[in-house]
């Protein structure tokens, strides 16, 4: 049930959200892990806490090029964070699932399960019971639910958007200062962005999905603004540097 819901899952946001479609969200990955936690079963307590932490260290330490590959990216390896609306990898997320399952054995064998079953709940309790039971269901409920009462919400009281050629020039900076300086870079966005707005293709490219054609004009005008804010770099170190006594 697990598995196909998250096939379910991967199916629909592909179709809603192709550019940030969940290929490998938690539902994938709750699957994968109650098959691998059976190899684990018989594994001590201490034993399945150090691979727990062993698992959430391993990002830190065991991300290569080799994993960036688009097929390997549910290992949780990969350089960078694939794009995704849901990305819960197999590392670190398993080392939560190790985790639980190392406090679990120590809950039975310190009898806390046996405490926990004598327990009666109040009456105030049966919702939190009833929901507990069909996890599932009120997982895949939650979040349409909860977007549509956020678009609700929007049509009432729609919020103040900046215009499109201020926010493409802010992610420009934002890319652009890690790598270049600030003049370099207030340079290159503000050629970037008017050529972008002169040719009507900035909706395109704040969209997501320009198409192969402008593709292909964005690296012409990456060129093209790179060559004139290195000179304006250029000039502004000369500037400064005839000013200097």
């Amino acid at each position: 049930m697990i598995a196909a819901a998250a096939a379910a899952i991967s199916v629909a946001t592909w179709f809603a959200f192709p550019q940030g479609f969940i290929f490998f969200g938690i539902l994938h990955h709750i699957a994968l892990a109650s098959l691998l936690g059976l190899a684990f079963l018989r594994f001590p307590a201490w034993a399945m806490l150090v691979l727990a932490a062993g698992c959430v260290a391993a990002p830190h330490f065991l991300s290569a090029p080799f994993f960036d590959a688009p097929a390997l990216w549910w290992v949780g390896l990969s350089t960078f964070r694939p794009p995704s609306n849901d990305y819960v990898p197999l590392v670190p997320w398993f080392g939560a699932v190790l985790a639980g399952m190392g406090a679990a054995r120590i809950a039975r064998d310190t009898g806390v399960f046996h405490v926990l079953a004598l327990m009666k709940p109040a009456r105030w309790h049966l919702p939190f019971t009833f929901a507990g039971r069909h996890s599932l269901a009120f997982y895949l409920l939650h979040q349409p639910i909860l977007i549509g009462c956020v678009w609700v919400l929007a049509q009432l009281w729609p919020p103040a958007t900046e215009p499109i050629e201020l926010r493409f020039t802010a992610a420009c900076a934002r890319q652009c200062a890690e790598t270049r300086d600030a003049a370099f870079c207030a340079t290159y966005c503000a050629c970037f962005t008017n050529a972008l707005t002169t040719e009507n293709r900035l909706e395109a490219v704040m969209s997501g999905a320009p198409g192969n054609e402008t593709q292909s004009r964005l690296s012409e005008i990456a060129t093209e603004c790179t060559m004139r804010a290195e000179t304006g770099s250029d000039s502004a170190q000369r500037d400064l540097s005839n000013e200097r006594p």
